[in-house]
């Protein structure tokens, strides 16, 4: 099978512990999959306007797949937006307010937006995924339809939320763990692989012709609907054991190194 799209997740996948990646190493490989026509594409639960700040030189040539597949753009074109009605809005944030020892973000298309009251500790630490982050008095301040709700609890809290959520928002809402360490809400359906699978339809892409990488359960769908999914070696156990495939860890380049193979023609993918 040829590859012709390879998607990567960014945090704990193609990001090392600071936060970037080998940039000339990555600029060489892009230069051959180019050359190959081979689809590059950024699949992840952080925001558009945070993840195109990572690929200045090729942003005009590649896709992504944000939110968790609530906002798709290839090109710098916007392919897709998911929105949820406002009165589900309304019940998901009646319930959710109401939880102890949680801090929430609202995601939608212009940016993403938390209370005030919040304070600045929390507003820092969201700033490094959501580049386009507002502080409102009050979740009415909000006009523009959301897709996305991302809550940050405490550890030992995070598998009775999730309970919680399944059980009293299930059908309108889909809770995911993210990338770093915070659940999502999405809207169910919009996941990372139905962002994919958009990005295929344009290109004429199989299933089968995908190599994808992942280490978080918002990554499931994706690691499984691709002919060639790849679970990080530091990924969740969950992950390790429903992907086909191992990568190294994300701190030594595992996802360049499989990216290498594949050029390569090394197992499990043929020689071009």
């Amino acid at each position: 099978m040829t590859v012709k799209l390879i998607a990567v997740d960014m945090d704990g996948t193609f990001l090392d512990t600071q936060g970037d990646y080998n940039r000339a190493r990555f600029a060489s490989q892009y230069a051959e999959l180019q050359r190959r026509g081979i689809k590059f594409v950024v699949a992840s639960g952080n925001q558009y306007y945070q993840l195109k700040t990572f690929f200045d030189a090729i942003d005009p040539d590649i896709a992504y797949v944000a939110e968790n597949g609530a906002y798709v753009v290839d090109k710098q074109q916007e392919i897709y937006c998911a929105h949820m009605p406002a009165a589900q809005t309304a019940q998901v944030l009646a319930f959710i307010s109401g939880i102890n020892d949680i801090e929430i973000t609202l995601c939608g298309k212009n940016g993403a937006y938390m209370l005030e009251k919040l304070g600045d500790s929390f507003f820092n630490k969201m700033k490094r995924y959501y580049f386009r982050l507002a502080r409102v008095t009050s979740y009415a301040d909000i006009s523009e339809p959301i897709f996305k709700f991302a809550i940050e609890v405490p550890h030992e809290k995070l598998a009775g939320l999730m309970t919680q959520v399944e059980d009293h928002l299930g059908g309108i809402v889909k809770p995911v763990s993210s990338g770093h360490g915070s659940v999502d809400l999405v809207i169910p359906g919009n996941h990372k692989a139905n962002g994919l699978k958009k990005i295929q339809q344009l290109y004429g892409i199989e299933d089968h012709q995908v190599l994808a990488f992942g280490d978080g359960g918002n990554d499931l769908e994706m690691l499984q609907q691709a002919g060639f999914g790849f679970a990080m070696q530091n990924a969740q156990p969950k992950v390790l054991a429903s992907a086909r495939y191992r990568a190294g860890l994300h701190h030594q380049e595992g996802v360049l190194q499989v990216i290498d193979d594949c050029l390569a023609g090394r197992a499990p993918f043929e020689k071009p």
